[in-house]
């Protein structure tokens, strides 16, 4: 029989997917968080998703707190992740390439989970949790978003005020995440990141060079289920 650890059997066999308890748990987590709701949800409840005991699954998190900060990271650090990816290319993307393809990958993130992780972001209880690290992390992302937006500005005189709407236009796309994730869900965040580029200033004629560039640029740093925007 399966373990999550020596001398702590499973109630059931295997159940979700992953390759780890840990992961298995976040699975769990994450969709009773986004189909119940937070408040609602107890780690007892979790850890009969799983199929362990409710001790076990406090080998991995101490506290909900703990588990809905590690969902919230997963909307967030691959993003970065990618981010960071793209400000090494060699040569240096442009703002605009960047900011596409940025969009592109993080669009794509939010549509294609298994749950609607960043649904969760409009839960009451998280201004209340303990979740320091994710907001600090958000807004490194909204913060670059908006850096990459003004330098795209400075270029189309679009009015300043405009360039928090990409970071808000990506985000928005949590609306439109469905179970399963519908086959033209990748395609969208691709339009999505058209449309970043549209409210900054930037001309249609100049979309399909950096259609071309963000393929590129997912091509080599993105995850398979983005490289096809």
């Amino acid at each position: 029989m399966e373990t999550t650890r020596a001398g702590r059997p499973r109630l059931t066999e295997r159940r979700r997917p992953g390759t780890t308890a840990r992961e298995e748990i976040l699975d769990a987590a994450g969709e009773l968080f986004t189909t119940r709701g937070y408040a609602s949800t107890s780690t007892r409840a979790i850890a009969e998703a799983v199929g362990i005991r409710q001790a076990s699954l406090y080998h991995y998190f101490k506290t909900k707190d703990e588990l809905l900060s590690a969902l919230l990271h997963q909307t967030v650090t691959p993003t970065l992740t990618f981010l960071s990816a793209l400000q090494r290319a060699d040569p240096e993307p442009a703002a605009a390439q960047c900011l596409h393809a940025l969009a592109a990958f993080d669009g794509a993130q939010l549509l294609t989970s298994r749950w609607n992780l960043g649904a969760l972001y409009l839960l009451p209880e998280l201004r209340e949790a303990r979740l320091a690290t994710f907001w600090t992390e958000r807004e490194r992302l909204r913060l670059a978003y908006l850096d990459l937006s003004r330098s795209i500005l400075t270029t189309t005189g679009v009015a300043d005020d405009a360039a928090d709407l990409p970071f808000r236009l990506v985000e928005s796309l949590v609306n439109m995440w469905s179970q399963p994730p519908q086959p033209d869900h990748a395609t969208l965040a691709g339009h999505v990141a058209d449309a970043c580029l549209r409210v900054l200033g930037v001309i249609d004629g100049a979309l399909p060079a950096l259609r071309t560039s963000t393929h590129h640029y997912l091509a080599h740093f993105g995850p398979a289920r983005v490289g096809h925007l």
